[in-house]
């Protein structure tokens, strides 16, 4: 993981140089003076690199000796059960749809933006505790 973590901090790094670089050739071509959807999305996009670098960074230290890591290993080294996915689930629709109309109200209108944080919130939340059968389940 520690390559993955090294990926998302070049890609981060990335939106943040273009983020200054954008910030400093829009400004003033608006009237409030920035632009404000790249003033958002690049330094966000920037943020979420940094996020997903941190935590398989903190992750590579409790799974030492990946294949990923390893340049010697073989493509049979990563056989294997890659993790439980949820078959038939309707929550990972939910959740991209309240996606979806966040990063559509930047563009038309913050009050959409609005609608589309409850409806991720309540598909991510749904996601989470899918096989939740409650504290006292046997």
């Amino acid at each position: 993981m520690n390559t993955t973590s090294k990926i998302f901090y070049i890609i981060g790094t990335f939106f943040l140089v273009v983020g200054i670089v954008y910030g400093v050739l829009s400004h003033g071509s608006e009237p409030m003076g920035i632009e404000p959807v790249g003033a958002i999305a690049l330094p966000g996009a920037f943020a979420m690199s940094f996020m997903i670098a941190a935590y398989t960074g903190f992750k590579a230290k409790s799974f030492p000796g990946r294949p990923d890591d390893d340049h010697d290993a073989e493509v049979e080294a990563e056989a294997g059960v890659q993790g439980s996915f949820a078959p038939y689930s309707w929550w990972p629709l939910w959740t991209s749809l309240g996606a979806a109309m966040v990063f559509l109200g930047v563009a038309v209108g913050w009050w959409l933006s609005t609608f589309g944080i409850i409806l991720a919130m309540y598909g991510v939340i749904g996601w989470v505790l899918e096989f939740s059968r409650g504290q006292h389940a046997h």
